[in-house]
C-alpha cells in the first residue's frame, strides 16, 4: 500500500457534524503520527478546528485546497464536497456512505434497516476499513484557547449548580417549546443552589426572552441570558464549566459532548437510529415512543405535519427536571 504522508478531511457543514468528526481526526493521527493533517470545511466552522492539534491547516470552500494528498476522506459526501474532491489530485480517496436510503424508508415507512443505533462516527470509521485506522473508545474533542476559558469563569457561579440550558434548533420540530421550558425551570428552582445559562445564536435570541419572560418574576434571577452574545468557541467554554445540560437535538448538544457533560437530551422529531446521539458521554435521552408519525424527517421540519407536535408536547417537565435534580443531587 502507498505511504500515506499527506491526508485531507473534508465536512463542510454543521457544528455537530463537525464536532463527530473530531474521533476520526484522533485515529488518523494515531494510524498515522508522521503524517499531515488537513481539513476543509465552510468559513462558519473554522473556529472549531482552529485550535486542533492533530491539524496542520484548516481550508474553506473560499479558499480551496489545491496540493497534491496520499488520501483525501470525504465525510460530507454531497454534490459539492464531491466537486472539491474531483479537483484534487490524490492517491486514494474514500467516502462516508450516508446511507440516504434508509433514512427515505426510515421517515416514509417507518421501516427500520439500520441493525443498530450505530453512533455516525462508526459510519465515518467505515469508510477507512481498509486503511490501518483502528476504532478507540475515547470521545469528540474540543480545544479551547486561554482567552475563551477566562470568558466563560465568571458566569459560573461558587457554590451552586450550573445548568446549561440549549433550547434552540434550527428546525422548529427539534425545539421544546420555550413555555415548556419555562415551566421546567420554574420546578428546577425548587432548588435555591440551581442557576440556568441558557445559550445560542443570535437566531434563538427571542426564544431565550421567551422562555425568560414565561418565568414567574421570583425565578428570573436565577437565570443568565447569554443567547447571541457569546462567540461559538466562547459558548464551548460556558459549556465545559457547566455542570450538567439540557439540550435539543442540536449542535452544542455534541458541543458538550466533547467535554464529557452529563446531558439530559430532548428528542421530538428526531431519531438515535439516524447517528446522532452524544457520542461517548453519559446521557439521559426524553423521547416519546410509540408515536406513527416519528421520525417525519430525518434533519427536521419548520411545523408539525400533523398539527398536534406529541413528539415535544408529550414529554413530562417534570420527569426531566426530576431527573436533573437526582442528578445534582447525587453528584454533590
Amino acid at each position: 500500500m502507498p505511504a500515506i504522508n499527506k491526508i485531507l478531511v473534508i465536512r463542510l457543514s454543521s457544528i455537530g457534524d463537525i464536532i463527530l468528526t473530531t474521533p476520526l481526526l484522533r485515529r488518523l493521527h494515531a494510524a498515522y503520527p508522521d503524517a499531515r493533517i488537513d481539513y476543509c470545511t465552510k468559513p462558519p466552522f473554522v473556529t472549531l478546528l482552529g485550535s486542533n492539534p492533530r491539524l496542520s491547516k484548516i481550508y474553506t470552500t473560499e479558499q480551496l485546497p489545491s496540493e497534491r494528498y496520499d488520501l483525501v476522506v470525504d465525510l460530507q459526501n454531497n454534490h459539492q464536497s464531491r466537486t472539491i474532491v474531483g479537483s484534487i489530485h490524490a492517491t486514494q480517496k474514500v467516502k462516508y456512505s450516508k446511507e440516504n436510503w434508509k433514512k427515505w424508508l426510515m421517515v416514509q415507512c417507518k421501516l427500520n434497516l439500520y441493525s443498530t443505533s450505530q453512533s455516525v462516527v462508526n459510519r465515518y470509521q467505515a469508510a477507512l476499513t481498509k486503511l490501518k485506522v483502528t476504532d478507540d473508545i475515547e470521545g469528540c474533542e474540543l480545544y479551547l484557547s486561554a482567552s475563551e476559558k477566562a470568558f466563560a469563569e465568571p458566569c459560573i457561579l461558587a457554590g451552586k449548580k450550573t445548568l446549561a440550558l440549549c433550547f434552540g434548533a434550527r428546525h422548529f420540530t427539534k425545539r421544546f417549546p420555550p413555555r415548556r421550558f419555562a415551566a421546567l425551570l420554574s420546578i428546577l428552582f425548587t432548588d435555591d443552589s440551581v442557576r440556568v445559562l441558557l445559550l445560542g445564536g443570535k437566531e434563538d435570541a427571542s426564544q431565550a426572552l421567551e422562555i425568560v419572560n414565561a418565568l414567574p418574576l421570583s425565578f428570573r434571577s436565577k437565570v443568565v441570558n447569554l443567547s447571541g452574545s457569546c462567540s461559538l468557541m466562547q459558548t464551548a467554554a460556558l459549556l465545559e464549566q457547566c455542570d450538567a445540560v439540557l439540550t435539543n437535538d442540536t449542535g452544542l448538544m455534541h458541543m458538550a459532548s466533547a467535554f464529557g457533560k452529563k446531558l439530559f437530551v430532548l428528542f421530538g422529531s428526531s431519531s438515535s437510529v439516524f447517528g446522532f446521539l452524544p457520542y461517548h458521554t453519559p446521557y439521559q435521552l426524553f423521547e416519546v415512543e410509540g408515536l406513527a408519525c416519528r421520525p417525519c424527517s430525518h434533519i427536521g421540519r419548520d411545523r408539525c405535519p400533523k398539527g398536534h407536535f406529541r413528539c415535544m408536547n408529550d414529554l413530562s417537565e417534570e420527569l426531566i427536571a426530576r431527573s436533573i435534580l437526582e442528578h445534582f443531587q447525587r453528584s454533590c
